[in-house]
């Protein structure tokens, strides 16, 4: 059921893991939702793209200006992506990564782009600057 549900992330990796959460699993098999929670727990399974536990498949997730959703697993990892690839010299801010989102159609707040990006271990746009010389 899960790899039903995250076929796009089996095509295509992270940036295409969809939220999905135990009820959603739990209806589709028709058990409890603390008897999928308890099967999912302490299991692993690899895949093309790493070797995930099964509770990374159930991610939250926001909403896009389409309706759609978008897992935060997902958003974490475009904005790594974003901040290995930005100019040291003028590293992104987090309301710039919020606007950049924003332009990808993904509803975020500049707090929770903060708190996305320090659970990350990532430092400030202040912090991460490198001044050349």
């Amino acid at each position: 059921s899960i790899v039903e549900e995250q076929q796009a992330f089996f095509d295509g990796g992270i940036a295409y893991l969809k939220p999905l959460n135990l009820k959603t699993v739990a209806a589709r098999l028709g058990l409890h939702e603390s008897t999928v929670s308890r099967a999912v727990q302490n299991k692993v399974v690899r895949t093309p793209h790493g070797l995930f536990e099964l509770k990374f498949f159930f991610s939250s997730g926001l909403s896009t200006y389409e309706g759609e959703g978008a897992s935060s697993e997902r958003i974490k990892f475009i904005i790594r992506q974003w901040i290995e690839d930005e100019d040291k010299g003028a590293p992104l801010s987090d309301q710039g990564i919020t606007d950049l989102l924003a332009a990808e159609g993904i509803r975020i707040s500049r707090r929770t782009v903060m708190k996305y990006r320090e659970e990350m271990g990532v430092l400030s746009s202040r912090l991460r600057k490198q001044i050349k010389m």
